[in-house]
């Protein structure tokens, strides 16, 4: 049973942050539609290739289908997204951790679609985190949580996506909070930080998208 899989999809490549930071015994790889081709041009191996794969030529997929450990090609049109696809095929594998790369970025319907596939996979306590080059993005469920400082992604906000967010309590942040009241589409806990190596925040009920951030250098 691997404890993490890691799942590429097809979105914009420049938002794929350097994967072998997270290529560590015991981790495998899922490569979705053209995710497939973005693990073979970083050396890495699939482990699992899923997806219509209308986003890369034929080329490209014969290469995976050859490189690949496994794979599976799914028609055009289906209910399921190449990406639920990917997430379907790695709960087979039991894991604790799922990383996501590759679903943000481009279409606005389709991040939004991405972030929402978070939900069913906190509710099997699967603990699954979306990454890219600036951001990293994971639901929390009410309870006391810790959070360790990270200097790649210094900044935190916390977003309320359910109706309210009761009695949420951050310590260790430079803007503390004391059982604060989140309603949906609060702005209020947007891009705080830590002070200390690790801080806690707590609360009593509603689910949280807490997203850890970067700014980039101003290409100009």
């Amino acid at each position: 049973m691997s404890r993490t899989v890691a799942i590429i999809g097809g979105g914009p490549k420049t938002f794929i942050p350097d994967l072998t930071a997270y290529d560590k015994d015991g981790v495998l790889w899922i490569g979705a539609d053209q995710g497939a081709e973005v693990l073979l041009e970083r050396e890495l191996i699939p482990d699992f290739s899923i997806g219509d794969f209308d986003s890369v030529s034929k080329a490209s997929l014969e290469k995976i289908k050859e490189k690949s450990a496994a794979y599976e090609v799914y028609p055009n049109e289906k209910d399921e997204t190449d990406l639920e696809l990917a997430i379907r095929k790695a709960l087979k594998w039991e894991p604790q951790h799922i990383l996501l790369f590759g679903v943000t970025g481009g279409r606005m319907d389709h991040s939004l679609a991405n972030i929402q596939l978070l939900y069913p996979l906190m509710q099997k306590n699967v603990q699954a985190k979306i990454i890219d080059v600036q951001n990293q993005v994971e639901l929390v469920s009410s309870g006391v949580h810790t959070i360790e400082a990270d200097e790649h992604y210094p900044y935190l906000s916390f977003l309320p996506i359910t109706l309210e967010v009761k009695k949420l309590t951050l310590t260790g942040f430079y803007y503390p909070l004391t059982e604060a009241y989140l309603p949906y589409g609060s702005t209020l806990c947007i891009s705080n930080r830590l002070i200390q190596e690790a801080g806690t925040f707590s609360f009593e009920s509603g689910i949280l998208l807490v997203i850890r951030s970067k700014d980039l250098p101003n290409r100009g």
